[in-house]
């Protein structure tokens, strides 16, 4: 049971989870009276999450099954499938997951009566399979799909809200709006705007990690005649890249910040935002002075903790605004 749960991975699983209710609780601060009514306590929601989750969990499955030739190489103390699970048992797990997400998506899609949960969980599901199985070592592509996924994440929020939302507002209601950071006229506008802002964080951040993770593995990737940006570029090129997508995306939110009158009112909402700046500035110099697989290692979980500080913001906004 043990290594099933390692094989998918469940820290990461942990943080899908805590960005999408994060989004969803910071919403339900704006638009709900009573928390006890807000839409994260929704079967809805719930089952929204949950299938994000095991979409997820079934992407990572597949990702170490037709990667089994290179963790042999890169990481050989770490290898699940053929050593303690059967590959077959793995590959059967990961449809059985795919075919739960997909209906929880064709549920959801009837309720809400549209055919983007359906859209965006078909999606995944396919390009979690081609990623794994041909793209994932290409130039661009692989680590282009990945950083793509995981800014759905929020973006999933984002349209949720968006369609779950009675914008009919009280007079009590819109002045509680005009008091959270981009006052806007339209609810919808910034539900929207605030779930692409955070999924092109996540994006950016992601793919820069991706190339990192491409650093690690490199060895293991050549045998595999792999076509990643070390392999082609080589790896100062590689350190370029990655560093100009980390500095897009710290002045990207720079800008995002700025703007935001929770942050500008009260320096204590800015913490999240400076342990991600901290560790943006760590992973930074790290990124430039790594030379081993074990440098780079320190480096991608490093940029991680920055992507966690950033999609949690939106709940410590919303912890500092009820303690005032």
């Amino acid at each position: 049971m043990m290594h099933f749960i390692r094989l998918m991975r469940p820290t990461n699983l942990i943080i899908i989870a805590a960005t999408m209710y994060s989004l969803g609780w910071y919403f339900d601060s704006i638009f709900t009276l009573d928390y006890r009514e807000g839409y994260i306590n929704s079967m809805a929601f719930f089952l929204l999450v949950l299938s994000t989750v095991i979409i997820a969990a079934g992407g990572n499955i597949i990702n170490d099954y037709f990667d089994i030739k290179a963790d042999r190489v890169n990481r050989p103390e770490r290898l699940i499938i053929t050593k303690h699970i059967k590959p077959r048992v793995a590959i059967l797990t990961h449809w059985i997951f795919n075919l739960v997400a997909f209906s929880i998506a064709v549920y959801l899609s009837y309720m809400f009566n549209t055919f983007w949960y359906l859209f965006i969980h078909l999606l995944s599901i396919n390009l979690l399979w081609i990623y794994s199985m041909r793209l994932k070592r290409t130039l661009y592509f692989g680590n282009i799909i990945i950083g793509f996924l995981t800014a759905l994440v929020p973006v999933l929020v984002g349209i949720f809200y968006h369609q779950s939302l009675d914008f009919t507002f009280s007079a009590h209601l819109q002045e509680k709006v005009n008091v959270y950071p981009f006052r806007v006229l339209d609810p919808r506008n910034y539900i929207l705007w605030l779930s692409f802002g955070l999924g092109g964080f996540a994006f950016l951040l992601n793919w820069a990690r991706e190339i990192v993770k491409d650093m690690e593995d490199v060895h293991g990737d050549k045998k595999l005649r792999a076509k990643t940006i070390p392999i082609v570029l080589g790896f100062k090129r590689a350190k370029q890249i990655a560093t100009l997508l980390l500095l897009v995306t710290v002045f990207g939110s720079l800008g995002f910040l700025l703007f935001s009158d929770a942050i500008t009112d009260n320096w204590i909402a800015f913490i999240p935002a400076g342990l991600s700046a901290l560790f943006w500035l760590v992973s930074l110099q790290q990124l430039i002075r790594s030379k081993s697989p074990e440098d780079y290692r320190i480096t991608h979980k490093t940029i991680k903790l920055v992507m966690i500080c950033g999609l949690v913001l939106p709940a410590y906004w919303v912890i500092v605004i009820l303690l005032k």
